[in-house]
């Protein structure tokens, strides 16, 4: 049983989409996309806006069923594994995560151990919740009405229901979105911790450095299609990133890490030089 994960299925579970094809009011969102996260690896899945990303995290959850192909997970169909067993296997952090009811941050981080109700798993779930509150730096919201929260707030109280949860498979969509640079570094360094516990972790980025920091692998999907698959270093390339995004970029290694650093060529005169501005 994992330290972090605390869970009783073994976490040699995966996930993965075979072929996988999705059509949303007549437009191609996915077109025969294969992708897999693996025990013990952080996955990066990275593209412009309106690639499938999302669409892709949804189908490989098992909450939307492909028109083609198959969504696996553990190794079986997921249209095939009950719901009870679903959230038991994979916690799933959404890109929304706006709240309309009036509940405390800390029964909202309850929620996570909803899947575990009546297991001996539920007899640790007070502590469970309060190491997860903890992990995100939110025990001090924890009696906080959740309407009452922050964008950046809210994002990590969503993340430690994620931890809660406790599953072998762990899916976040733009988990950075609305973090200041303190707490995305945190997010990710808390993703890349259950993966080395042994959980398959694939995260939804926008940020192409947090993606070449801390993934295991990078999968780069554009207009619904897998272009590049690989270690950062084999898939941030300038040209591709170019070619994808649609906008220049200068690709260097970070002077610490060596990991790729993705640079935007700015047009010249766009930053005034230091001591022009008047006034």
């Amino acid at each position: 049983m994992s330290a972090i994960t605390g869970t009783a299925v073994a976490t040699t579970a995966g996930a993965e989409l075979r072929g996988v094809g999705v059509t949303i009011a007549g437009r191609r969102i996915l077109d025969g996309v294969d992708l897999a996260v693996r025990a013990g690896e952080l996955v990066a899945l990275i593209g412009p806006n309106g690639a499938g990303k999302s669409t892709a995290l949804g189908v490989l959850a098992g909450d939307t069923a492909p028109e083609s192909g198959t969504a696996l997970i553990d190794g079986r169909d997921a249209r095939t594994v009950k719901v009870g067993e679903l959230g038991r296997l994979r916690a799933v952090l959404l890109q929304q995560k706006g709240v309309s009811f009036s509940y405390p941050v800390r029964e909202v981080v309850a929620m996570g151990r909803m899947p575990w109700a009546r297991t001996p798993q539920s007899d640790d779930d007070a502590a469970i919740v309060a190491d997860a509150l903890e992990r995100t730096s939110t025990a001090h919201l924890a009696d906080r009405d959740v309407t009452t929260l922050s964008g950046g707030e809210l994002a990590r109280v969503s993340l430690a229901r994620v931890l809660a949860q406790r599953c072998p498979i762990v899916l976040l969509d733009e988990p950075t979105d609305a973090l200041d640079l303190g707490h995305q570094e945190q997010v990710l360094t808390l993703a890349a911790e259950l993966a080395r516990a042994g959980c398959a972790v694939l995260a939804v980025l926008h940020d192409l450095n947090l993606a070449a920091a801390y993934a295991d692998r990078v999968v780069l999907l554009s207009d619904g299609r897998v272009v590049a698959e690989g270690t950062p270093e084999e898939v941030l390339t300038a040209d591709r990133l170019a070619d994808v995004y649609a906008y220049p970029v200068d690709v260097i290694p970070h002077p610490e890490s060596g990991a790729p650093l993705v640079l935007p060529v700015r047009p010249q005169g766009v930053r005034r030089p230091s001591g022009t501005i008047e006034g």
